[in-house]
């Protein structure tokens, strides 16, 4: 056959990766370690398995790890309900219960090049289709490690679309020798390979399956937290697959990530894909020379083991948990002495959980009886279940007088009602429960806040029950005080054409600051029900908070609420972390001066694991927004470095920093003031 042109343009002959093209077969090699490397020997003939031969450097000389290997993708491809509340801004949709249907991504070479980006090198491929979608096959290669990224890029010019994907390796005879996973209980398993036994979905620990051959391992896993949209439970839903004939669509025999369409089965909204946006369906491989499964550490490691990574001077919140474990209790639910979603956040490196009671459940709007019962027995559980290195904080989603759904934090125990009647006093004693309050209206609700010092800030802005939240209550007092935080973070609606994560609260975040008001924003969780099973880590995002100690629940706990209203916090995933900001020496939550020439020193310290993308100062004056973007496509996996920035702020009025990386992983910090 014809050799299909391959373009080297943009490909740095003199770098450490080596690249050569010889009838129709790319081999490429780059630096996996200090002294290893990788080797591809991809075929660029039509009919022939991608990749040829996977290898890694043993000393002098290479070992075929795997070979004849293809990669393979299926697209759901369904529809967007945008005449509902929010657009494209959707949670309430129900993609898997109206018409969709499934395609193979199908690739036809036509055409191929070679590029270096940084410490990168991209292959890509063209063309690929599936349905009225069409792209291009793009593999990336990361200098340091045996890690790349396999993505099918793909974009339809219709509107109203909803997808959701499969992916993995296949092969029509495959060298597998067997099979590795970590179960929900984090015991490895393993299964020997028969080519025809049909496929069969797998719920594992850290997301990745591996296939061992007689000279090693490859593991295959997704973006950790980007693969993952937006459901109400974080339900192990088998996120893996092996074996032949998966979904009935592909024959053969392979291994890989995948999604139940029905999700949750509450709402399901799957990916965004907005008319030609270019939609990253992507996995990561990782190669290596070990066997027995034991690959599975050196993935572990690109999330710390699926826990937040500890920092000095710092604890970890997470928010928003509707797990309803009051009612499990008031109701005498046979339950475990220490509940499941506690087991689950104390093994994830959760210091603080912060509760969201009584919303799907309970009495919220009892005048008393009820009500007051079962917030003391709220207070009560949290008491119980405190110790050590964990405090679990009461907290509601109250929903009244404000407009929208918001959420409240006390730094104590605190009983109030939803309602007051004319004749009823704001504040009164109440028999076994002392001090209650009576909230009428929205300047009481503000009252209560002001006399007990707690916050309160807008769930999920802008999307579900708080379409049109903050912005409808810009102009409103209790919006303008201290005592209103700001807003909440989450990866939510989810769309894979973006390089970073939960853009609809980011762009939140500097409108308030362009409103002029000095408001902060904490990442939420937002789930229901949690067991120690779960699939919650990529479900969750976490706050690092600035605490000397970890206060004791019995002697309250305004440390933690100190430190959300000063900014002395940023939000992450868990594979980036920003443990030092400052500008011109102030930091988060701090004011600044500009000097003459108003240019400011930004300085940040970075922890990361997956290489890093980019960091973007973002400022604002009062009406615009500017982003100053640092490419950090030279970084490699696992690093820490300190970076200093200089970035001309004139006439801006805050800035603050994000950092990103190649698996759409991220951290950012709170604001610094500008005077």
């Amino acid at each position: 056959m014809a050799q299909i042109p391959v373009e080297f343009k943009g490909f740095n002959k003199k770098g450490a990766v080596s690249a050569i093209l010889n009838d129709n077969i790319l081999t490429i090699s780059w630096p996996a370690g200090q002294t290893e490397k990788a080797k591809l020997l991809i075929n660029l003939e039509q009919g022939q398995p991608l990749f040829e031969s996977i290898q890694l450097s043993q000393g002098e000389g290479f070992e075929e790890i795997a070979a004849g290997l293809d990669p393979a993708f299926i697209l759901t491809i369904g529809e967007r309900d945008l005449k509902k509340r929010g657009g494209w801004n959707i949670f309430f949709d129900e993609t898997a219960y109206k018409p969709y249907k499934s395609y193979t991504v199908d690739l036809d070479k036509r055409k191929a090049s070679v590029r270096s980006q940084g410490s990168r090198t991209n292959i890509i491929i063209s063309e690929v289709k599936a349905g009225h979608f069409t792209g291009s096959l793009e593999i990336t290669l990361y200098n340091g490690s045996p890690l790349l990224n396999m993505a099918a890029v793909v974009a339809t010019n219709k509107d109203s679309v909803a997808i959701i994907y499969d992916a993995g390796l296949i092969g029509n005879e495959t060298s597998w020798e067997e099979i590795f996973w970590a179960d929900t209980e984090d015991y490895l398993q393993s299964s020997s390979v028969d080519v025809n036994t049909e496929s069969q979905n797998i719920a594992v620990k850290y997301r990745t399956i591996m296939g061992e051959t007689d000279k090693g391992s490859i593991a295959i896993f997704p973006p950790p937290h980007q693969y993952f949209y937006p459901l109400d439970n974080a339900y192990n839903l088998k996120y893996t697959w092996y074996g032949s004939n998966y979904r009935q669509l592909i024959p053969e025999f392979g291994l890989g990530i995948r999604h139940e369409l029905l999700g949750d089965q509450r709402h399901v909204p799957w990916f965004n894909a907005p008319p030609n946006t270019r939609q990253r369906l992507n996995y990561f491989i990782l190669i290596s020379t070990k066997k027995d499964g034991k690959v599975l550490e050196e993935v572990k490691q690109f999330t710390h083991g699926d826990a937040y990574k500890p920092l000095p001077e710092y604890y970890t919140m997470a928010s928003h948990f509707h797990t309803e474990h009051v009612m499990d209790v008031l109701t005498h639910k046979p339950l475990p002495q220490i509940p499941g979603h506690v087991k689950a956040l104390r093994k994830a490196g959760v210091n603080i959980m912060h509760l969201g009671e009584f919303h799907l459940a309970g009495n919220p709007h009892d005048r008393g009886p009820r009500r007051l019962l079962e917030f003391r027995k709220m207070f009560e559980e949290c008491a119980r279940l405190s110790g050590g290195d964990f405090l679990m904080l009461p907290g509601e989603e109250p929903n009244s007088h404000f407009g929208g759904h918001w959420m409240n934090l006390f730094p104590k125990p605190v009983y109030w009602v939803m309602s007051r009647d004319a004749d009823e006093p704001f504040v009164e004693e109440v028999p076994e429960y002392g001090k209650v309050y009576r909230v009428g209206n929205r300047e009481e609700m503000l009252k209560l806040l002001e006399v007990e010092n707690g916050l309160a800030w807008t769930a999920h802005a802008r999307i579900k029950g708080s379409t049109g939240f903050p912005d409808g209550y810009r102009e409103e007092v209790f919006f303008k005080s201290d005592r209103f935080l700001g807003a909440a973070w989450k990866a939510m609606p989810a769309d894979l054409s973006q390089d970073r994560l939960g853009k609809r609260v980011l762009d939140v975040m500097d409108d308030m600051a362009n409103w002029g008001l000095k408001k902060y924003v904490i990442a939420e969780a937002d789930l229901f029900k949690i067991e120690p099973d779960y699939e919650l880590y990529a479900n969750l995002n976490i706050n690092y908070l600035q605490l000397n100690e970890l206060p004791k629940f019995e002697e309250g706990w305004q440390p933690v609420l100190d430190a959300m209203e000063n900014g002395k916090f940023f939000v992450s995933t868990g594979e980036v972390l920003l443990p030092a900001f400052s500008v011109n020496g102030k930091k988060s939550g701090e004011t600044t001066k500009l000097n003459k020439n108003k240019k400011a020193e930004v300085v940040l310290e970075v922890d990361w694991t997956f290489p890093l993308s980019y960091a973007e100062i973002i400022s604002g004056d009062g009406e615009q927004v500017f982003r100053q973007r640092i490419n950090l496509d030279h970084t490699q996996a696992f690093g820490k470095q300190k970076f200093v920035f200089t970035s001309d702020l004139q006439a801006r009025k805050w800035v603050r920093v994000e950092v990103w990386d190649v698996a759409a992983n991220g951290a950012f910090t709170q604001f610094v003031w500008i005077e």
